[in-house]
């Protein structure tokens, strides 16, 4: 029986990420991904222009819709949130499913910056939603927002310092942490920390110093999809850092605008294959 996923995700007419990216992804690895979005965009927002449908105000009707439907979900897996509101109403959906396991990419910033229509308030929020979750999936920069850290004092990190980030991060509440994007001598790291066998899994991959849109969102959907398939972290944090390697190197041989996202339409049949 397919697992079912609830994502929790906007949705970009033109850039691979967020739903656009779950979807086909949760699908080629063989679940059921359920869309719960929580905004319309004509592109992401790299882009120099977009329209924006905010969605906040029908995702109460939406999910409780699903509720009186009788509808559960093995899985949920929430992205991108650009509101206190949107928050709550996805602490809300998790605690009526609360036999559901919560997968969190707690999307406040990159780079070395917090995205620009985040402040401490809506950070402490995603915090709370972290705490409810079974695994999270913040990259280096979230990391650091996560555990109270100077964010620019992320050069400076050594790999130990970050891997007691991760297990400090895991006190909070998830067994499992993936702290992404880690770039060091050279190399981009993932790093990820089993709380339940104190276990740590690195992968290191040479950095192309090119960067593109909506390659966390691909990393998540592929770990999402391979835990739900019963796979364990450490083969779920190999395969998907592998694929999002490939794939960003492929891409990198086309000249195409970096907004738009690297091309893993070609390669999902090797995701159908694990």
């Amino acid at each position: 029986m397919l697992k079912k996923i609830a994502a929790i995700h906007d949705l970009s007419g033109v850039g691979r990420c967020s739903l656009t990216a779950a979807i086909p992804i949760l699908s080629a690895l063989k679940t059921q991904c359920c869309p719960f979005p929580t905004a319309i965009l004509s592109s992401q927002t790299g882009y120099p222009k977009y329209s924006f449908l905010d969605f906040t105000d029908h995702m109460r009707e939406y999910s409780n819709v699903w509720s009186e439907l009788n509808i559960n979900f093995d899985y949920i897996y929430s992205g991108f949130l650009g509101s206190k509101d949107q928050v709550d109403i996805v602490i809300d959906f998790i605690k009526k499913n609360n036999n559901s396991f919560v997968i969190v990419d707690p999307v406040m910033g990159d780079n070395g910056n917090m995205y620009s229509i985040f402040d401490n308030d809506m950070c402490k929020k995603i915090k709370n939603l972290v705490k409810i979750s079974n695994l999270t999936t913040p990259n280096i920069t979230e990391a650091c927002l996560l555990t109270n850290r100077s964010i620019s004092d992320i050069g400076d990190l050594t790999k130990k310092d970050i891997i007691n980030m991760a297990k400090e991060i895991s006190e909070l509440g998830p067994e499992n942490v993936i702290i992404t994007g880690v770039v060091q001598d050279g190399y981009i790291l993932n790093i990820g920390y089993d709380k339940i066998s104190d276990n740590c899994f690195i992968t290191s991959f040479e950095y192309n110093n090119l960067s593109y849109s909506g390659t966390g969102d691909i990393f998540t959907s592929i770990i999402c999809g391979l835990i739900a398939n019963g796979h364990d972290l450490e083969f779920a944090i190999n395969k998907s850092s592998y694929f999002v390697h490939k794939v960003v190197n492929y891409t990198s041989k086309f000249d195409t605008d970096r907004n738009d996202g690297i091309m893993f339409e070609y390669f999902l049949n090797e995701l159908t294959r694990l």
